[in-house]
């Protein structure tokens, strides 16, 4: 039963890191995206109609709605949450005690109440898997506040298998969609060739990892196909080793591309999950301990599943060889490529799988079920047996529920079992309805990670200009967004600049298919310092920092990496662009293309100004906002988790040498010490004992004379 004790609690441990990298990251964006003059406002998300506050809850679950009862405006309210969030989760990163499932139920609150209010800012797919993982970290986590006990509970590897299926869904729809999107990129293994210049925000090591030969960035995208289609079926093997190399694959993938891409805490929650495929033997390898369950397998069974496992990786060797027709180019001294299957090939491919890959899911999930019954049938004593599979029975039908959930999707392009609708109406419609009801709540979502290469022609990128006269204009550099040619791309993960995430999606378009860039144009003429902090966390560093500027505009060039000299040094600039075109025409306060624009998309505000609360809450929160103003996002989210992590390290470190046996010399040195002290402790209880003796013969030796005296005088 105890054979996922170690990973689960990494795993809570984990998830509670992560959640204080999120609530961080969102936290100090709140006043430039969300605040009364920012981008979106969020109390625009909020009408109160008079409603009782239970419909209000279930029309748009936050708790964002119990601002007015406090005294709080919508903006406070969010940061006080995100303060919250952030709190709660640090505390239960350094106390193992508060990684309890109420803990985790109000952090899935908090962020849910939050993603409500997000709009364009918050709709990623990350924040979705978080939401999700976040409810079954519920389901994971131990009751400890109310029972008070960390003890082991029979179901635990039944609501922890259900991580291992949500890692499942996730990689096995990314690779899907990859095919199903007839993107030529990925059909052609091509797709990488583009994807380090052209994704959202780089990092310096992407711009070595594109100059890697055509044949490798070919070779890569084989591989990754390999690792999200054909590894995630090894989730469920009953071998282990087999998991184990799953496990592998995934996290070498997550790594390289955390090397190569700032995608925030995205990749590190998919490594959190992919700690489902471990087990307490692994774990005690790498932290060299000696494993204390016994290997009572017999020498026959270990054979056959040395046998089982290299048939497997041997299949898929070959299976991947020939559907890509991999071939030694000994004249570009590398490995050729190809897709040797065709789209209609592959569909049949998915219409073969789908439904067995739900039955292979039922099949574990029943297996975990019933391993768990019997552990609870194992149990000593009535009531506590009883007790126990009440429990059983609880978290496994929760579980079951999820599960048949998790079967039902929203999306049509990239979903799990919609990619093809028969499957999909085989579903009970119990099922479906039950999707419908908890859909507000994310608990399920569906994902589909990188479904077209964009950028093909050149990475597309709006750069806005400002000018105090119409004739000298200066461009507006963002923090972390590819902009100025020479500056380096940053490493900014685990914050996500969700600014500059969105101006990559808005040059993928027009500005009528981003309202809200309309709101910064307007926003940066006002001169707005919380919308400026999104740029420019110095706000020295902005070029209007004294005065607005009086026209602004924007122009979307094409970017590329700069390549290697003839002579193999390194250029001095990291890159190079074209002028495309006009992205968003010149305007300035009061013009008309401005006003009918924000009219058009509603961005204009014709409530009055609300008055600043003064109660105590909204003062200590304008009070922590003052102390880490200025401070750059990153650097703030790295030192809490670097802090967070030595305190962690540290405490285990101390426990460690407190639970650690000594051998060795220090062993012998101990013993001798010891004998030492036994010897030494000997001879000091016989010198006593001697003295006690000596004191007993002379109170013996005054007795005689004494009696001897008594019989003279008579």
């Amino acid at each position: 039963m105890g054979d996922i004790v170690l990973p689960r609690r990494l795993f809570l441990w984990s998830m509670a890191a992560i959640y204080l990298a999120a609530f961080v990251s969102l936290y100090v964006q709140i006043p430039g995206l969300y605040g009364n003059e920012g981008l979106l406002p969020a109390r625009w998300q909020l009408r109160y109609s008079g409603k009782p506050l239970e419909e209000q809850l279930l029309s748009s679950p936050t708790l964002l709605w119990l601002g007015p009862r406090l005294g709080l405006d919508t903006h406070t309210a969010m940061e006080l949450l995100c303060l919250v969030g952030s709190a709660l989760s640090l505390a239960a990163v350094l106390v193992e005690a508060l990684r309890d499932s109420v803990v985790f139920f109000c952090l899935w609150a908090l962020y849910l109440s939050l993603y409500q209010v997000g709009q364009v800012f918050l709709y990623f797919q990350w924040d979705n898997l978080l939401l999700e993982t976040g409810f079954l970290c519920i389901l994971v986590a131990p009751l400890t506040i109310i029972r008070g006990s960390r003890g082991v509970r029979e179901h635990d590897t039944v609501t922890f298998w259900l991580i291992r299926w949500l890692l499942f869904r996730l990689m096995f729809a990314s690779g899907v969609v990859k095919l199903t999107s007839r993107c030529p990129t990925w059909w052609g293994l091509t797709a990488l060739t583009y994807h380090y210049e052209t994704q959202c925000i780089p990092t310096p090591l992407a711009w070595f990892v594109h100059q890697l030969p055509v044949w490798w960035q070919k070779l890569s995208v084989v591989a990754t196909f390999v690792v999200e289609i054909a590894a995630p079926f090894l989730f469920f093997s009953p071998l282990r080793r087999l998991r184990l190399g799953a496990f592998y694959l995934q996290v070498l993938l997550q790594v390289l591309i955390i090397l190569s891409g700032n995608y925030n805490f995205f990749n590190l929650l998919t490594l959190v999950l992919c700690l489902s495929l471990l087990d307490d033997q692994h774990v005690h390898f790498w932290l060299r301990k000696a494993d204390k369950a016994n290997n009572s397998d017999s020498r026959l069974w270990s054979w056959l599943s040395y046998l089982l496992e290299l048939a497997v990786w041997s299949l898929m060797i070959v299976a991947t060889i020939l559907c890509f027709d991999l071939q030694v180019d000994k004249k570009k001294n590398g490995i050729s490529s190809r897709t040797a299957f065709t789209y209609h090939q592959f569909n049949q491919f998915l219409k073969t799988v789908t439904i067995p890959c739900i039955w292979i899911g039922v099949l574990s999930l029943l297996w975990e079920i019933i391993k768990a019954m019997f552990r609870c049938a194992c149990v000593s004593g009535f009531l506590k047996r009883f007790f126990r599979t009440l429990q059983w029975i609880m978290f496994a039908a929760a579980t079951a529920a999820m599960f048949a959930v998790s079967l039902v999707s929203s999306n049509v392009y990239h979903p799990f079992t919609r990619i093809y609708y028969d499957s999909n109406a085989r579903l009970w419609p119990e099922v479906r309805q039950a999707y419908d009801h908890v859909d507000r709540f994310q608990l399920v979502n569906s994902y589909g990670l990188f479904r077209r290469m964009t950028g093909v022609g050149g990475r597309p990128e709006v750069v806005i200009e400002g000018s105090y006269d119409g004739i000298k204009w200066t461009e507006i550099e963002f923090m972390y967004k590819p902009g100025n040619l020479s500056a380096p791309p940053p490493y900014v993960a685990p914050h996500q600049p969700r600014l500059d995430w969105q101006m990559w999606f808005a040059a993928l378009g027009t500005h009528t298919q981003a309202p809200w860039f309309t709101s910064l144009m307007y926003r940066l003429l006002q001169g707005k310092r919380d919308v400026i902090e999104l740029i420019q966390t110095d706000v020295t560093q902005y070029p209007f920092h004294k005065q607005p500027p009086a026209y602004l505009r924007a122009h979307r060039y094409k970017y590329w990496f700069t390549e290697p000299k003839a002579d193999g040094s390194y250029p001095q600039r990291w890159w190079r662009r074209v002028y495309d075109e006009e992205y968003y025409p010149t305007v300035h306060l009061g013009s008309t293309v401005l006003e009918s624009m924000l009219s058009q998309y509603g961005l204009k505000d014709k409530s009055p100004p609300r008055r600043v609360s003064n109660i105590t809450v909204a003062q200590a929160v304008r009070w922590v906002r003052s102390q880490v103003r200025g401070v750059p996002p990153h650097i703030l989210i790295w030192t809490l988790m670097a802090c967070s992590i030595s305190f962690c390290l540290l405490k285990g470190l101390r426990n460690r040498n407190k639970e650690m046996p000594v051998t060795g010399e220090a062993a012998v040195a101990v013993n001798a010490q010891m004998k030492k002290s036994d010897d030494q402790q000997a001879v000091e209880e016989d010198e006593q004992e001697g003295e006690d003796s000596k004191e007993e013969d002379e109170v013996e030796e005054e007795t005689v004379t004494d009696n001897k005296e008594d019989e003279a005088e008579k």
